[in-house]
């Protein structure tokens, strides 16, 4: 679907880590593709990443994340607050005929600004959970885009909601093209571990003792990718080679989705976006979500991925390097319940999902012209 009325520019908003970012920049590609141009705005984090965003400009926002110290909450309050005059700058500058926020408190100083100045706009969550930036910015949206049909928190804008799925970048829906490998008894057994920027420490910490209890036999059909923080790695290797296991290990894969095609079992978080790209590749996974969260994000999504039989959803409290010992090596030992649990994840995975709410941005903007704006 292609909008007839104009390709003015889109603002989209997002956070400077991946799980944010990664679906804003599938976005972006299409609507580019569309014929639309694109701004992003973002906080400073995004100068990792956005080297390969496509947009005409990129926005740097002053933000900040709330935590439980009442100063720290002060001091984002008024971090946020300029963000937000800032962000009323931007929007002027640019003039954005719509405007669309993937989750997080970068996000809510430009949409928040966007909305205000009549803009239509929309946040998508990719979570099972509604998050905290987009549950106070709800109210203000002309909709709310989702990535599964029940997400919990979203019960009061469920006339504004709309199912699109979670958008997974171009080169994740051409990894999917690759048929899960059925490991052969003489072959080594890839296993791929990732944890995002604030799972990689403990998966550092958990994956070497682990692999230390396996049997000889078992250790030697290891063949591992590891994602660690950098300054994790020197010790990560010492860890393995004391084993006498070669592991590669890096801070950022480039090309992760092929890493996650070319495996036969992912061990890692359960972000929106590890989830979402697991599922459309069709990889098995144990995944250990990220606890304390106050929302419980992490282990909502794991649930779709383990209730589909696509993986394994494990508690931190209950994952030792006993526990994940002997859950390799079964999966060592036993290839038909992997080829079963790829097959099952690529049953709730959604290709398609970056098309749908591309139609739903176009469709919004396009209401504007026959309605009026209805954003408050």
């Amino acid at each position: 679907m292609n909008a007839t009325s104009s390709r003015g520019p889109v603002l989209i908003c997002a956070g400077g880590t991946g799980g944010h970012l990664f679906p804003a920049e599938a976005l972006a590609r299409v609507m580019v593709a569309r014929g639309w141009a694109v701004h992003l705005a973002s906080d400073h984090r995004v100068d990792a990443l956005s080297a390969s965003f496509p947009a005409d400009a990129v926005h740097i926002i002053p933000s900040a994340t709330f935590g439980r110290n009442p100063a720290t909450a002060l001091r984002a309050v008024l971090r946020l607050a300029r963000g937000y005059f800032n962000a009323r700058r931007v929007v002027r500058q640019v003039r954005p005929t719509v405007a669309i926020g993937f989750g997080g408190y970068p996000t809510v100083p430009p949409m928040l600004a966007a909305a205000r100045a009549g803009v239509p706009a929309i946040v998508h969550d990719q979570n099972a959970v509604l998050g905290r930036a987009n549950r106070f910015l709800a109210s203000r949206m002309t909709a709310i885009a989702t990535a599964v049909d029940t997400v919990k928190g979203a019960e009061p804008f469920v006339g504004r909601t709309v199912k699109t799925g979670n958008p997974v970048r171009a080169v994740v829906r051409e990894a999917a093209g690759s048929p899960y490998s059925v490991r052969q008894p003489e072959e080594p057994f890839h296993l791929l571990a990732f944890g995002g920027s604030q799972g990689a420490r403990f998966l550092s910490d958990l994956l070497p003792s682990a692999v230390a209890k396996m049997d000889a036999d078992h250790r030697a059909r290891l063949s591992i990718v590891q994602q660690c923080r950098p300054e994790d790695i020197e010790r990560v290797d010492k860890a393995y080679d004391a084993i006498g296991v070669t592991a590669e290990l890096a801070a950022f894969f480039g090309d992760m989705p092929n890493r996650i095609a070319a495996s036969h079992l992912v061990v890692s978080r359960s972000g929106a976006s590890t989830v979402a790209e697991l599922a459309v590749i069709g990889r098995p996974a144990i995944m250990v979500p990220l606890p304390h969260a106050l929302d419980q994000d992490q282990k909502a999504n794991a649930m779709i991925l383990a209730r589909a039989g696509g993986g394994w959803m494990v508690e931190q409290s209950a994952m030792t390097p006993e526990r994940l010992a002997g859950d390799l090596a079964d999966a060592i030992d036993r290839p038909a319940l992997l080829v079963d649990a790829a097959a099952a994840a690529l049953t709730v995975g959604q290709p398609d999902a970056v098309e749908n709410l591309a139609d739903l941005v176009e469709r919004v903007e396009r209401e504007k012209h026959v309605n009026g704006t209805t954003s408050g």
